[in-house]
C-alpha cells in the first residue's frame, strides 16, 4: 500500500468518528490537574470553548500534541484530555485532524482562530424587541441572523447557526400541529406513524445503492433484484424494490432506463461528485441547483423518465449543504433527502419531515445541518451495529454504509451484521433498516453477495418483512397500515408502483454517444442512452448538452414539471 493510500485509511477511519475514540490513531492521554489554581487556568482555557475543539498549550516540540476540555470528569471539574498523533504525523488545528506532518502549516499556532459571537440569551433584555445583540453591542432584527449575509460589523450574526444555536431555527416537534400525511416527527425520533403497536408494524428494509449505474455493476443488480424469481416478491406479491442514488459520469442511461422500468426507484447523487468535501458543506444554493437540478434533469431526459419520480438527493460524502441544499430542494420540489446520519442507539430512528428541528444530534466531521424549517422529508441513515457477537465484544462506534464497516471481512461477518441489525430494528419500534452499498464492495467478495441474496430469501419466507424503495418508506408513513391489511395497500400496487413487473425492456440496443465538452478538456466520454445523442457531453454549465453558454446556467430548474403526483407526496 502506498504512503498515501495509507493514509487515507487512516484519515476515513478517524473522521468517521469523534478523534479521541480513533485507536491506534490519536492516543489518548488525561492531562489531570494537581492544585486549585491549575484548575483555575483550565477553567480559562475552556471559557466558551466547544467541547470537540482540540488545542495546543505549546507550540514547542513535535507537533504531535494536542488537548480538548472535559467536564465530564470527577465531581464536575473541568479537565484537559490529551491525544498524541503517531510518530511521523502532525495535528493540523485548522482541520482538527493528523496528517503528514510535511502538510501541516500550523505548528505555530496554538488554537483555531477565535470567532465572534452573538450574545443570545442575556440576564436582561438589552436589545428592543425582536431584535438580538451583536457581538460588539450593537443591535440587530432577529431575521437578519444566519441568513448567509454578514450584518453585525463583527460578522458575529453568521457565526451561531448550527442546529443548537440558529435564533430562528426549527420549533421543536409539536404533534398537535405535526400531522400525517404531511408533517411527522416525534421528540426522540423513535414514534411509530400512526401510533401503530410494534407487532403490528411491517418491518420494511430498504436496500439502496451509490454511484454510477453502468456494465460494472448492473449484473450485480439484476441477480440481486431479480423478478422473475418467486423468492424475489414481497408478502403482498410485488416484486422486491431499490433506490439507486445515480451520479452522472460513467451513467450508462439505457440501464437506469431499465432499471425504472422495473420498478426501482431513480433518485441522484450529483451531476459532477467532486471529491472536495468543503465544496458540498459550503455549497451555495446555485450550486446545489446546477449539481441536483441538472443531474435530475440530465437523467430525466436520457434515462426517458418522464414520469417525474425522481425526487430523492443523497449527498456526496454524505456532506450535507445546510439550509441552502434544502431551500433548493424545496424549490425545486424535491420530497426527501437521504444524507444525515444518527447515531447507533438502543432504539433506532423512524424518517421525520424537517419543519421542526431534527430529532438527533448532527453528526460528522464538519457536518453541517439544515436549522431552518423546511417541507422536506429526511430518511434518516441509522447506524449499523457492526460488533460480531453483541452479546460479548464492547461497544463499538456504527457505520452508516455497510462498506464503511471496516471489520466486516468475510461474508459470515456480514451475514450475522445483517440478522443482528434486522432484529435490532425488528424487536424494538420496527424502524425502517437501511443497508445501504457502493456496488464495487459487494462485487469486491462473491461472498458478500452471496449472503446479501441469502438474508434477502430468508427475510422473504417471513409475512412481516418487506424491501421498499425510499418513497415507499413515504407511503406507508403516510398512511401507517396494519400488517394485517398489508397485501391490500393501494399506494404500492397502482399503476406507478410497477408491482408486477413483465414485458420486454424498452430498449434493447443503446446509443453510445462519443461526447466531448469545454468544461472537460481532453477527454471523450461515452454516453450510452436509448435517447437521440446530444451535441455534446452533458455537464454542469450544460446540462442539456446543447451547448449552452455559462449565462444559461442557473435556467436548469425552468425545465422540471412540479405537478405529479411524487412532487406533492
Amino acid at each position: 500500500m502506498t504512503g498515501k493510500a495509507a493514509l487515507a485509511v487512516v484519515l476515513l477511519m478517524c473522521l468517521s468518528q469523534a478523534i479521541d475514540n480513533c485507536n491506534g490513531f490519536m492516543m489518548p492521554r488525561e492531562k489531570r490537574q494537581a492544585d486549585e489554581g491549575d484548575e483555575q487556568s483550565v477553567d480559562e482555557l475552556c471559557k466558551n470553548r466547544p467541547a470537540d475543539e482540540y488545542f495546543r498549550l505549546t507550540i514547542e516540540g513535535d507537533c504531535r500534541d494536542v488537548v480538548r476540555c472535559d467536564q465530564a470528569g470527577e465531581n464536575g471539574i473541568t479537565r484537559l484530555a490529551g491525544v498524541r498523533c503517531p510518530q511521523g504525523l502532525a495535528f493540523d488545528i485548522d482541520r482538527q485532524t493528523c496528517d503528514w506532518k510535511t502538510r501541516v502549516k500550523n505548528c505555530d499556532k496554538l488554537d483555531k482562530p477565535r470567532k465572534a459571537l452573538p450574545n443570545l440569551k442575556t440576564d436582561e433584555p438589552v436589545c428592543p424587541k425582536d431584535q438580538l445583540q451583536c457581538g460588539n453591542g450593537e443591535c440587530m432584527n432577529k431575521d437578519l441572523f444566519c441568513n448567509d449575509r454578514y450584518d453585525c460589523k463583527d460578522e458575529s450574526d453568521e457565526n451561531a447557526c448550527s442546529v443548537e444555536t440558529d435564533p430562528n431555527r426549527a420549533p421543536d416537534c409539536d404533534p398537535n400541529q405535526c400531522v400525517l400525511p404531511d408533517c411527522f416527527c416525534s421528540a426522540d425520533g423513535t414514534r411509530i406513524p400512526g401510533g401503530l403497536e410494534p407487532s403490528q408494524v411491517p418491518q420494511l428494509i430498504t436496500i439502496t445503492f451509490n454511484g454510477a449505474v453502468n456494465v460494472d455493476n448492473m449484473d450485480l443488480y439484476e441477480e440481486i433484484f431479480n423478478n422473475a424469481l418467486p423468492n424475489r416478491m414481497n408478502p403482498n406479491g410485488c416484486s422486491i424494490k431499490g433506490t439507486f442514488f445515480v451520479s452522472h459520469k460513467y451513467t450508462n442511461y439505457a440501464f437506469v432506463q431499465e432499471l425504472h422500468r422495473k420498478g426501482h426507484e431513480i433518485a441522484v447523487f450529483s451531476l459532477t461528485h467532486k471529491d472536495d468535501p468543503k465544496y458540498w458543506t459550503g455549497g451555495s444554493y446555485d450550486d446545489w441547483l446546477a449539481e441536483m437540478a441538472g443531474a435530475r434533469l440530465i437523467t430525466e431526459r436520457f434515462a426517458n423518465i418522464s414520469d417525474g419520480s425522481i425526487v430523492g438527493i443523497r449527498a456526496p460524502y454524505l456532506r450535507v449543504g445546510g439550509n441552502k441544499q434544502f431551500q433548493m430542494m424545496e424549490h425545486q420540489f424535491f420530497v426527501y433527502d437521504a444524507s444525515i446520519t444518527a447515531s447507533l442507539g438502543r432504539v433506532p430512528i423512524w424518517p421525520y419531515t424537517l419543519f421542526f428541528r431534527m430529532p438527533h444530534k448532527c453528526n460528522g466531521n464538519a457536518q453541517n445541518c439544515p436549522s431552518r424549517s423546511h417541507p422536506v422529508w429526511e430518511m434518516v441513515m441509522n447506524e449499523l451495529d457492526r460488533r460480531d457477537d453483541p452479546t460479548f465484544d464492547e461497544s463499538l462506534p456504527g457505520c452508516h454504509m455497510v462498506d464503511s464497516c471496516s471489520n466486516i471481512q468475510t461474508g459470515e461477518q456480514f451475514g450475522r451484521l445483517l440478522r443482528h441489525n434486522f432484529n435490532r430494528h425488528f424487536s424494538t419500534n420496527r424502524a425502517p433498516l437501511g443497508l445501504h452499498f457502493h456496488a464495487s464492495w459487494l462485487k469486491s467478495k462473491k461472498e458478500f453477495k452471496d449472503e446479501l441474496i441469502k438474508f434477502i430469501e430468508e427475510m422473504l419466507k417471513r409475512n412481516d418483512v418487506y424491501f421498499v424503495n425510499m418513497l415507499q418508506v413515504i407511503q406507508w408513513m403516510q398512511t401507517p397500515t396494519e400488517l394485517d391489511n398489508m397485501r391490500d395497500f393501494t399506494e404500492w400496487k397502482d399503476e406507478n408502483s410497477k408491482c408486477d413487473v413483465k414485458g420486454q425492456p424498452f430498449c434493447s440496443l443503446s446509443n453510445p454517444c462519443p461526447l466531448t465538452t469545454r468544461e472537460l478538456p481532453g477527454e471523450t466520454i461515452r454516453l450510452f442512452t436509448c435517447m437521440e445523442c446530444p451535441n455534446y457531453y452533458p455537464w454542469i454549465l450544460d446540462p442539456t448538452g446543447d451547448g449552452f453558454s455559462t449565462r444559461r446556467k442557473r435556467n436548469v430548474h425552468l425545465n422540471f414539471k412540479n405537478k405529479s403526483k411524487y412532487r406533492n407526496i
